[in-house]
């Protein structure tokens, strides 16, 4: 009898372990997500091509018939997973590296008025990968078979107000959470369960409408926030609680009179005690300070030359590299001291485009012509070292650039391309 107990507690220790265990790998497993691990656009491989042949770099493999969009690919380097519009429908496809599709599953509606292609690039953690359709449909499906978990359509329910070309933004998961930004009167950010997708909390309203920039995390004194958008205010929250600790209205005078906000596109770029927000057609951008209890946000200084775009922002040694906005399709390439907002330069390459950045080079994708760059980033001058351009695919190239174990991942419209850009060591 004594020694049955004894099995039967050990059985439950052994159990208890693996909860633990199992727990553990739910919240720990890395994420891979729009413009990489911390959403600034750096990514970490390392050993990686420090110029390109001529033609650019190997291509592995090319598949086509992902469906429209501007949304980004993303890849545990096992699989690819990339979202797309067929009809009028929003699409997953899980793609392998023999360029295989292993499946492809519609889990939303699309928006289908002005720029009705698919923007939401899938956020991937483990077995499960989020997306968020169109309309505003919060979906998790089985990274391995496509097969939906659960679906809450957080715009409807949360009487979301849309801008004018629906939704843009990639779930954003914070410990056991998935957040994001229906926007409107109701509430401004919502997080539910990342594993059974019930409500967990919801912020009260700050104002203003969806906008099309996700969320990101901001580490400062040792705490965690969520720096999220509406299409006036820049908000910061606790993300295991919701409270909403200080907001700044960026929106400030009748630019867009005729809209119901700003066309607000870029993730916050922070550093230290400080965020840097821009989002081009000539609208000022502002660096911002934050005080040490997080109870406020004061203006530093104002920047009317780096509106950029939707294309992101790198902050790398002190400096902000990225692209502006003349017109909707022309732009130029510039480089900024963070601390002083001064230019150190003002640069025409074709025009602008999305960047990011790896192993000490940044990758520049340019948005009218499809030309790929990589640029060594000195507040010195614009050093293009080799640049090859896309001749596949149709539309903007609007998608912002991934790399994973080694390889870029680009996508134009309904063609994904993947390069191999790992150094032979």
């Amino acid at each position: 009898m004594h020694e049955l107990k004894l099995k039967n507690i050990n059985m439950k220790k052994i159990v208890l372990i693996q909860l633990i265990l199992c727990f553990g790998l739910l919240v720990n497993a890395q994420i891979f997500q729009f413009r990489g691990p911390n959403r600034d656009g750096k990514f970490t491989d390392t050993e990686l091509l420090k110029e390109w042949p001529e033609a650019g770099p190997d291509l592995l493999l090319e598949f086509e018939g992902i469906g429209k969009g501007f949304s980004s690919a993303v890849s545990d380097g096992e699989y690819i997973y990339v979202s797309g519009m067929i009809d009028t429908l929003d699409y997953l496809t899980c793609i392998d590296f023999g360029g295989n599709q292993k499946w492809q599953v519609a889990y939303g509606e699309s928006w289908k008025k002005s720029f009705p292609d698919t923007r939401s690039t899938p956020t991937l953690e483990g077995d499960r990968i989020y997306a968020i359709s169109g309309i505003g449909e919060l979906v998790c499906l089985n990274a391995e078979t496509g097969e939906i978990n659960w679906k809450v359509n957080v715009d409807r329910d949360y009487h979301s107000e849309w801008h004018i070309w629906g939704v843009s933004e990639s779930p954003l998961i914070v410990d056991d959470k998935v957040i994001c930004t229906p926007a409107g009167n109701e509430t401004s950010v919502v997080a539910l369960d990342k594993i059974t997708g019930e409500e967990v909390w919801k912020t009260e309203s700050v104002g203003g409408q969806r906008a099309y920039a996700s969320a990101t995390t901001y580490n400062y004194n040792g705490q965690q926030y969520v720096l999220a958008v509406t299409a006036t205010h820049l908000i910061m929250l606790d993300p295991s609680t919701g409270e909403v600790k200080t907001t700044y209205k960026y929106y400030e005078h009748d630019k867009w009179s005729d809209q119901p906000g700003l066309i607000w596109t870029n993730v916050p770029l922070s550093k230290n005690n400080e965020i840097f927000l821009s989002m081009g057609y000539d609208y000022p951008a502002k660096m911002l300070r934050v005080k040490a209890d997080a109870s406020a946000l004061e203006e530093v200084y104002t920047d009317t030359i780096f509106d950029n775009h939707h294309h992101g922002m790198i902050e790398l040694d002190g400096f902000i590299y990225g692209s502006n906005w003349e017109n909707n399709r022309k732009g130029n390439w510039l480089c900024k001291n963070w601390d002083t907002g001064e230019l150190t330069y003002d640069t025409t390459w074709h025009t602008k485009g999305a960047l990011i950045y790896a192993d000490g080079l940044l990758y520049i994708y340019e948005e009218q012509g499809g030309n790929v760059a990589l640029v060594k980033p000195d507040p010195a001058g614009f050093d293009v070292i080799s640049s090859f351009r896309i001749e596949k695919g149709a539309g903007p190239h609007w998608a912002h650039p991934f790399i994973n174990d080694g390889k870029l991942f680009l996508r134009h419209g309904n063609v994904l391309m993947v390069y191999n850009i790992k150094a032979e060591v």
